[in-house]
């Protein structure tokens, strides 16, 4: 299985940078996941809520501790999300373009997380998955 495959795969997802705007990716990937059927939930310190789900400020404070989490945030945030999916517990990340952080991503490696940073986009992926045909 392949990282991608191993992110997808998960039961619990996390996205963070969600936002209460529609036309920002952190709230298309949130919703992507969401309309995949998957049990999301938002990330994001200012927000109340997102896309009607109740928001939570950090990985801590999340019900559960996802399995995958999606980083739709500035480069400079992401290694301290990085560093709060490492004590949480999270398995698998995937920073999506623009949220890389290549320091983040070796601490990440090194903690053993599936880390996915090349560039590629879970809306992307989502997309492809959504015209499949059901097994």
């Amino acid at each position: 299985m392949n990282n991608i495959e191993e992110f997808l795969k998960a039961s619990s997802f996390a996205v963070a940078g969600a936002s209460r705007d529609r036309s920002k990716y952190g709230n298309k990937v949130f919703r992507a996941l969401v309309a995949s059927r998957r049990t999301v939930y938002p990330l994001n310190p200012l927000a109340p809520d997102v896309e009607g789900a109740t928001a939570y400020a950090s990985i801590a404070g999340l019900p559960v501790v996802p399995e995958s989490l999606s980083i739709v945030t500035p480069p400079h945030v992401t290694r301290e999300v990085i560093q709060q999916a490492i004590a949480a517990g999270v398995k698998n990340i995937w920073m999506q373009p623009g949220a890389e952080d290549y320091k983040g991503s070796q601490v990440a490696r090194d903690a053993g997380l599936n880390v996915i940073d090349d560039g590629s986009c879970v809306l992307v992926l989502l997309a492809i998955e959504a015209r499949k045909p059901p097994r």
